[in-house]
């Protein structure tokens, strides 16, 4: 953040209140000629300090890599291959906040000179207690497990999903089979704020269909027999959903 000197005098005349010491959402903004980059993260979570100075250094890691590459393509090109800009965007976003875990997701795009750019969604959750980042695949018994549990849910749901945005069934020769609970990202989400309750499956972009298709989203609720992979340690933070 940049500070004009009428500014700075401001802020001595008239000192902050409480509001105004804490921290807001941060969205930074950095244009080159090879690279448009933008990186945000919510209040909340510029509150924490050791999430904040995490999601400070994930920037300047995504920023440093995309720069390079943008850098890279530009003196790579040659006669006849004009060089388009890069284009590197991350959000970060809450899903939800209860007394132990922030649930975030980031939702990344980059373009790199290509026909069109590619959307990646990530799960980012944050145990207040440990001060720790955590899988929240971890937090369940084994994939295994998971898939044993929610494989025929997701797959038929995930097929008429597909049915519908395709106005038909995929035909015989879809390349895309149902792809099992590993292969996608896991959103922990609450509907009262008190523990998680519910959960969401996505499907990025090529994991379950085309590029056209998009992602695929299916939100599950906590349920008893969920509850029972539940690793002992985290099996406090969830609770049945409706």
């Amino acid at each position: 953040m940049r500070w004009t000197a009428g500014a700075m005098m401001l802020a001595m005349a008239f000192p902050a209140t409480a509001a105004q010491h804490a921290p807001a959402a941060v969205a930074v903004t950095q244009k080159t000629a090879a690279l448009d980059f933008s990186y945000s993260y919510p209040a909340v979570a510029a509150r924490i300090a050791p999430l904040r100075r995490w999601l400070d250094a994930d920037r300047a890691r995504l920023r440093t890599r995309a720069l390079r590459g943008a850098d890279d393509d530009r003196r790579e090109r040659g006669a006849g291959f004009p060089f388009h800009q890069h284009d590197a965007t991350r959000t970060w976003k809450v899903v939800t906040e209860t007394p132990r875990l922030l649930s975030l997701s980031g939702e990344t795009y980059r373009f790199t000179g290509g026909a069109h750019g590619n959307t990646v969604l990530e799960p980012l959750v944050w145990d207040k207690a440990r001060a720790a980042r955590v899988d929240p695949r971890k937090m369940f018994a084994s994939p295994v497990a998971l898939q044993r549990l929610w494989g025929a849910t997701w797959c038929g749901k995930l097929k008429a999903e597909r049915t519908r945005r395709m106005q038909g069934a995929p035909a015989a020769d879809d390349i895309f089979p149902c792809p099992p609970i590993a292969e996608l990202t896991l959103l922990l989400g609450s509907t009262d704020g008190r523990a998680i309750d519910r959960i969401g499956l996505i499907a990025g972009q090529y994991v379950a269909g085309s590029y056209a298709e998009g992602m695929y989203e299916v939100t599950l609720p906590v349920t008893p027999a969920l509850l029972e992979i539940v690793r002992p340690e985290w099996r406090r933070a969830f609770a049945v959903g409706r």
